[in-house]
């Protein structure tokens, strides 16, 4: 009998979890509070996908700005695998990398249109 997948434990940074806050309280004020819950859905849908597969397809390794085995993985991805009302353009995305303890560690959940590097946590870039 084949082993189940393995899932992975993902925990969110201290700045990951100041985006979410923003992000949520920013959403709340400009679409309201039914956008709002939708976007937390799909957001916790992204978490659960990446920690069963944090190689799932639309999933990026992206090594030119990042180092061991950071990935991004965009919102959209997950949108499908949301049941009820979906959110039309999710622009967000997960900064994350799997440590060596084996976490699904989330550094940050950032707009698509803002530069990745300069908001790069200090041990995610180059040469860390």
């Amino acid at each position: 009998m084949p082993k189940p997948p393995k899932k992975y434990d993902v925990r969110l940074t201290g700045p990951a979890k100041r985006d979410l806050s923003g992000l949520m309280e920013w959403t709340v004020q400009e679409f309201g509070e039914r956008a709002a819950l939708r976007y937390d859905t799909l957001i916790k849908q992204a978490l659960k996908d990446i920690g069963a597969d944090p190689e799932r397809p639309g999933s990026k390794e992206r090594p030119e700005i990042m180092v061991r085995g950071a990935r991004i993985y965009h919102l959209e991805f997950s949108r499908n695998r949301v049941s009820g009302s979906k959110l039309k353009e999710p622009r967000h995305f997960l900064l994350y990398r799997r440590r060596d303890d084996g976490v699904i560690e989330v550094a940050r959940i950032l707009h698509d249109g803002r530069d990745l590097q300069r908001h790069l946590p200090e041990d995610y870039r180059q040469g860390a």
